[in-house]
Protein backbone atom coordinates (compact mmCIF):
# COMPACT_ATOMS: atom_id res chain seq x y z
CA UNK A 1 0.00 0.00 0.00
CA UNK A 2 1.44 3.44 -0.95
CA UNK A 3 2.34 6.07 1.65
CA UNK A 4 1.00 9.63 1.61
CA UNK A 5 2.19 12.84 3.25
CA UNK A 6 -0.46 15.30 4.38
CA UNK A 7 0.16 18.84 3.11
CA UNK A 8 -2.59 21.13 4.45
CA UNK A 9 -5.71 19.33 3.28
CA UNK A 10 -4.11 17.40 0.44
CA UNK A 11 -2.32 14.07 0.40
CA UNK A 12 0.90 13.83 -1.58
CA UNK A 13 2.04 10.36 -2.51
CA UNK A 14 5.54 9.43 -1.29
CA UNK A 15 7.50 7.50 -3.88
CA UNK A 16 9.38 4.38 -2.98
CA UNK A 17 13.16 4.68 -3.29
CA UNK A 18 14.65 1.18 -3.66
CA UNK A 19 17.91 0.39 -1.89
CA UNK A 20 20.82 0.65 -4.31
CA UNK A 21 22.46 -2.45 -2.89
CA UNK A 22 21.25 -5.15 -0.49
CA UNK A 23 23.96 -4.22 2.04
CA UNK A 24 22.16 -0.90 2.71
CA UNK A 25 19.05 -2.59 4.05
CA UNK A 26 21.18 -5.04 6.05
CA UNK A 27 23.18 -2.24 7.73
CA UNK A 28 20.00 -0.27 8.47
CA UNK A 29 18.24 -3.22 10.09
CA UNK A 30 21.29 -4.40 12.05
CA UNK A 31 21.66 -0.91 13.54
CA UNK A 32 18.01 -0.82 14.63
CA UNK A 33 17.13 -4.40 15.57
CA UNK A 34 15.82 -3.59 19.10
CA UNK A 35 13.44 -0.90 17.79
CA UNK A 36 12.23 -2.74 14.69
CA UNK A 37 12.17 -6.41 15.71
CA UNK A 38 12.86 -6.40 19.44
CA UNK A 39 16.05 -8.42 18.91
CA UNK A 40 19.62 -8.07 20.13
CA UNK A 41 22.26 -7.82 17.41
CA UNK A 42 25.12 -10.30 17.81
CA UNK A 43 27.26 -9.96 14.69
CA UNK A 44 27.32 -9.55 10.93
CA UNK A 45 28.77 -11.98 8.39
CA UNK A 46 29.13 -14.94 10.75
CA UNK A 47 30.55 -18.11 9.18
CA UNK A 48 29.82 -21.64 10.39
CA UNK A 49 30.96 -24.78 8.58
CA UNK A 50 31.83 -22.80 5.44
CA UNK A 51 28.39 -21.20 5.34
CA UNK A 52 28.05 -17.46 5.83
CA UNK A 53 25.17 -15.89 7.75
CA UNK A 54 24.26 -12.31 6.87
CA UNK A 55 23.16 -11.28 10.38
CA UNK A 56 22.99 -13.17 13.67
CA UNK A 57 20.61 -11.92 16.36
CA UNK A 58 19.24 -13.12 19.68
CA UNK A 59 15.71 -13.01 21.06
CA UNK A 60 16.09 -12.11 24.76
CA UNK A 61 12.50 -13.05 25.57
CA UNK A 62 12.52 -16.45 23.93
CA UNK A 63 16.20 -17.06 24.71
CA UNK A 64 16.71 -18.22 21.15
CA UNK A 65 18.88 -17.43 18.13
CA UNK A 66 17.56 -15.68 15.03
CA UNK A 67 19.25 -15.61 11.62
CA UNK A 68 18.46 -12.75 9.25
CA UNK A 69 19.24 -13.54 5.64
CA UNK A 70 18.90 -10.79 3.03
CA UNK A 71 17.65 -12.30 -0.19
CA UNK A 72 19.15 -11.35 -3.51
CA UNK A 73 17.80 -14.15 -5.68
CA UNK A 74 14.14 -13.34 -6.25
CA UNK A 75 13.38 -16.83 -7.60
CA UNK A 76 15.08 -19.06 -5.05
CA UNK A 77 13.16 -21.38 -2.73
CA UNK A 78 12.52 -19.70 0.61
CA UNK A 79 11.53 -23.04 2.16
CA UNK A 80 14.78 -24.83 1.35
CA UNK A 81 16.90 -21.81 2.22
CA UNK A 82 15.15 -21.19 5.53
CA UNK A 83 15.23 -24.86 6.54
CA UNK A 84 18.94 -25.07 5.69
CA UNK A 85 19.74 -22.17 8.04
CA UNK A 86 17.59 -23.66 10.80
CA UNK A 87 19.60 -26.84 10.45
CA UNK A 88 22.83 -24.85 10.58
CA UNK A 89 21.94 -23.54 14.04
CA UNK A 90 20.51 -26.76 15.46
CA UNK A 91 23.41 -28.87 14.19
CA UNK A 92 26.14 -26.48 15.38
CA UNK A 93 24.84 -25.22 18.72
CA UNK A 94 28.22 -24.90 20.40
CA UNK A 95 29.44 -22.46 17.72
CA UNK A 96 26.49 -20.12 18.29
CA UNK A 97 26.79 -20.25 22.08
CA UNK A 98 30.50 -19.48 21.86
CA UNK A 99 29.82 -16.53 19.56
CA UNK A 100 27.21 -14.83 21.75
CA UNK A 101 29.26 -15.45 24.89
CA UNK A 102 32.40 -13.91 23.37
CA UNK A 103 30.73 -10.92 21.68
CA UNK A 104 28.09 -9.99 24.26
CA UNK A 105 29.87 -11.24 27.36
CA UNK A 106 27.21 -13.80 28.21
CA UNK A 107 27.74 -17.05 30.09
CA UNK A 108 25.16 -19.18 28.33
CA UNK A 109 25.31 -22.96 28.29
CA UNK A 110 23.42 -25.22 25.94
CA UNK A 111 20.51 -25.67 28.38
CA UNK A 112 20.06 -21.89 28.73
CA UNK A 113 18.91 -21.62 25.11
CA UNK A 114 15.40 -22.54 23.94
CA UNK A 115 16.34 -24.24 20.69
CA UNK A 116 12.69 -25.00 19.91
CA UNK A 117 12.16 -21.26 19.25
CA UNK A 118 14.96 -20.92 16.68
CA UNK A 119 13.92 -18.72 13.76
CA UNK A 120 15.12 -17.62 10.34
CA UNK A 121 13.90 -14.28 8.98
CA UNK A 122 14.33 -13.90 5.24
CA UNK A 123 14.45 -10.22 4.28
CA UNK A 124 13.74 -8.74 0.86
CA UNK A 125 12.21 -5.72 -0.82
CA UNK A 126 9.56 -8.00 -2.31
CA UNK A 127 8.63 -11.68 -2.18
CA UNK A 128 6.82 -13.29 -5.08
CA UNK A 129 3.40 -14.87 -4.66
CA UNK A 130 4.98 -18.23 -5.45
CA UNK A 131 7.48 -17.82 -2.60
CA UNK A 132 4.76 -16.85 -0.11
CA UNK A 133 2.53 -19.74 -1.13
CA UNK A 134 5.42 -22.19 -0.92
CA UNK A 135 6.11 -21.27 2.71
CA UNK A 136 2.47 -21.33 3.72
CA UNK A 137 1.79 -24.70 2.09
CA UNK A 138 4.86 -26.54 3.35
CA UNK A 139 5.14 -27.99 6.83
CA UNK A 140 8.81 -26.94 6.75
CA UNK A 141 7.64 -23.34 6.86
CA UNK A 142 7.64 -23.52 10.65
CA UNK A 143 10.44 -21.36 12.01
CA UNK A 144 10.67 -19.31 8.80
CA UNK A 145 9.45 -15.71 8.58
CA UNK A 146 9.33 -13.33 5.61
CA UNK A 147 10.01 -9.61 6.11
CA UNK A 148 9.70 -6.96 3.43
CA UNK A 149 11.75 -3.76 3.85
CA UNK A 150 10.84 -0.61 1.90
CA UNK A 151 12.64 2.71 1.64
CA UNK A 152 10.80 5.89 0.64
CA UNK A 153 11.56 9.53 0.02
CA UNK A 154 12.07 11.82 3.03
CA UNK A 155 14.01 9.06 4.84
CA UNK A 156 10.91 7.01 5.58
CA UNK A 157 11.02 3.22 5.96
CA UNK A 158 8.55 0.41 6.50
CA UNK A 159 9.13 -3.11 7.80
CA UNK A 160 6.28 -5.50 7.06
CA UNK A 161 6.04 -9.11 8.15
CA UNK A 162 4.12 -10.76 5.37
CA UNK A 163 4.51 -14.15 6.90
CA UNK A 164 5.26 -15.09 10.53
CA UNK A 165 6.06 -18.46 12.04
CA UNK A 166 3.07 -20.75 11.89
CA UNK A 167 1.79 -23.31 14.33
CA UNK A 168 2.28 -26.95 13.40
CA UNK A 169 -1.03 -27.83 14.99
CA UNK A 170 -2.00 -31.41 14.16
CA UNK A 171 -0.21 -31.51 10.81
CA UNK A 172 2.00 -34.50 10.20
CA UNK A 173 5.56 -34.08 9.04
CA UNK A 174 6.17 -35.32 5.52
CA UNK A 175 7.78 -38.73 5.38
CA UNK A 176 11.28 -39.04 4.01
CA UNK A 177 11.93 -35.32 4.30
CA UNK A 178 15.60 -34.51 4.89
CA UNK A 179 14.47 -31.85 7.36
CA UNK A 180 12.29 -34.10 9.54
CA UNK A 181 14.61 -33.90 12.53
CA UNK A 182 14.77 -30.10 12.36
CA UNK A 183 11.01 -29.62 12.19
CA UNK A 184 10.42 -31.97 15.13
CA UNK A 185 12.64 -29.78 17.33
CA UNK A 186 10.75 -26.57 16.61
CA UNK A 187 7.68 -25.61 18.62
CA UNK A 188 5.05 -22.92 18.52
CA UNK A 189 3.26 -21.91 21.71
CA UNK A 190 -0.35 -20.73 21.78
CA UNK A 191 -2.62 -18.77 24.09
CA UNK A 192 -4.79 -21.86 24.38
CA UNK A 193 -1.93 -23.81 25.95
CA UNK A 194 -1.50 -21.13 28.64
CA UNK A 195 -5.24 -20.88 29.29
CA UNK A 196 -5.71 -24.63 29.83
CA UNK A 197 -4.84 -24.19 33.52
CA UNK A 198 -7.13 -21.19 34.07
CA UNK A 199 -10.51 -21.33 35.80
CA UNK A 200 -13.49 -20.02 33.84
CA UNK A 201 -13.22 -16.75 35.74
CA UNK A 202 -9.52 -16.33 34.89
CA UNK A 203 -10.16 -17.29 31.28
CA UNK A 204 -12.67 -14.43 30.99
CA UNK A 205 -10.42 -12.05 32.92
CA UNK A 206 -7.50 -12.77 30.59
CA UNK A 207 -9.69 -12.02 27.56
CA UNK A 208 -10.71 -8.70 29.13
CA UNK A 209 -7.12 -7.82 29.95
CA UNK A 210 -5.97 -8.79 26.48
CA UNK A 211 -8.65 -6.63 24.84
CA UNK A 212 -7.76 -3.69 27.08
CA UNK A 213 -4.06 -3.91 26.24
CA UNK A 214 -4.63 -4.30 22.49
CA UNK A 215 -6.87 -1.23 22.49
CA UNK A 216 -3.99 0.92 23.75
CA UNK A 217 -2.30 0.97 20.34
CA UNK A 218 -2.82 -0.80 17.02
CA UNK A 219 0.88 -1.79 16.90
CA UNK A 220 0.60 -4.12 19.90
CA UNK A 221 0.67 -7.84 19.15
CA UNK A 222 0.23 -10.98 21.23
CA UNK A 223 3.21 -13.37 21.30
CA UNK A 224 2.71 -16.59 23.32
CA UNK A 225 6.01 -17.88 24.69
CA UNK A 226 6.95 -20.98 26.65
CA UNK A 227 6.32 -19.63 30.17
CA UNK A 228 4.13 -16.56 29.58
CA UNK A 229 2.21 -14.50 27.03
CA UNK A 230 4.05 -11.43 25.81
CA UNK A 231 2.52 -8.22 24.48
CA UNK A 232 4.89 -6.42 22.13
CA UNK A 233 5.05 -3.16 20.24
CA UNK A 234 8.41 -3.55 18.54
CA UNK A 235 10.01 -4.53 21.84
CA UNK A 236 8.27 -6.21 24.77
CA UNK A 237 5.80 -4.10 26.77
CA UNK A 238 4.49 -6.59 29.29
CA UNK A 239 4.06 -10.25 30.10
CA UNK A 240 1.07 -12.14 31.47
CA UNK A 241 1.36 -15.43 33.36
CA UNK A 242 -1.90 -17.35 33.66
CA UNK A 243 -2.67 -19.27 36.86
CA UNK A 244 -5.80 -21.10 37.89
CA UNK A 245 -7.08 -18.39 40.23
CA UNK A 246 -5.15 -15.24 39.20
CA UNK A 247 -3.02 -13.55 36.54
CA UNK A 248 0.32 -11.86 37.04
CA UNK A 249 1.30 -8.90 34.90
CA UNK A 250 4.93 -7.83 34.57
CA UNK A 251 5.81 -4.52 32.88
CA UNK A 252 9.11 -4.35 31.04
CA UNK A 253 10.26 -1.08 32.63
CA UNK A 254 12.76 0.07 35.26
CA UNK A 255 11.29 0.76 38.70
CA UNK A 256 10.47 4.44 39.09
CA UNK A 257 10.18 5.16 35.37
CA UNK A 258 6.36 4.92 35.32
CA UNK A 259 3.68 6.93 37.09
CA UNK A 260 1.71 4.47 39.23
CA UNK A 261 -0.40 6.91 41.26
CA UNK A 262 -2.54 4.14 42.78
CA UNK A 263 0.60 2.23 43.78
CA UNK A 264 -0.82 -1.06 42.57
CA UNK A 265 2.46 -2.44 41.24
CA UNK A 266 5.30 -3.78 43.37
CA UNK A 267 9.01 -3.59 42.81
CA UNK A 268 10.39 -6.98 41.71
CA UNK A 269 13.83 -5.80 40.64
CA UNK A 270 15.43 -8.26 43.09
CA UNK A 271 12.96 -11.09 42.57
CA UNK A 272 13.14 -13.71 39.84
CA UNK A 273 10.04 -13.70 37.63
CA UNK A 274 8.86 -14.37 34.10
CA UNK A 275 8.79 -11.56 31.56
CA UNK A 276 11.51 -9.18 32.72
CA UNK A 277 11.05 -5.62 33.94
CA UNK A 278 10.66 -4.40 37.50
CA UNK A 279 6.90 -3.80 37.82
CA UNK A 280 4.55 -6.63 38.78
CA UNK A 281 0.87 -6.88 39.65
CA UNK A 282 -1.34 -9.77 40.71
CA UNK A 283 -4.75 -9.48 39.05
CA UNK A 284 -7.87 -11.25 40.32
CA UNK A 285 -10.65 -9.05 38.91
CA UNK A 286 -11.31 -6.44 36.23
CA UNK A 287 -11.89 -3.32 38.32
CA UNK A 288 -8.50 -1.71 37.57
CA UNK A 289 -8.02 -2.71 33.92
CA UNK A 290 -8.40 0.79 32.50
CA UNK A 291 -5.95 2.16 35.04
CA UNK A 292 -3.49 -0.65 34.20
CA UNK A 293 -3.80 0.31 30.53
CA UNK A 294 -2.94 3.92 31.37
CA UNK A 295 0.29 2.77 33.03
CA UNK A 296 1.24 0.50 30.10
CA UNK A 297 0.52 3.35 27.66
CA UNK A 298 3.39 5.33 29.19
CA UNK A 299 5.79 2.76 27.71
CA UNK A 300 4.80 3.38 24.11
Amino acid sequence: MPLFLRNSNKLVRISEKPFRIEKESQTLLESNLPQVLGLTFVRSEFSVKNRRIDSLAFDEQKKSFVILEFKRDKSSSVVDQGAAYLGLILNNRADFILEINEILGRKYKRDNIDWSQTRVILVAAKFSDIQKEAVDSDILGVGIELLEVHQYENKLYSFDFIRKTKNLGNKKIKKHSKFNKIVKELKEYTEEQHLEKASDKMFSLYEELKSTILNIDSSIEVVPLKKYISFKSGSSLCAVVVYKQHLTLALNAKWGSLDDSKKLFRNVSDIGHWGGGEYMLKITDSKNLEYIASVIKQMI
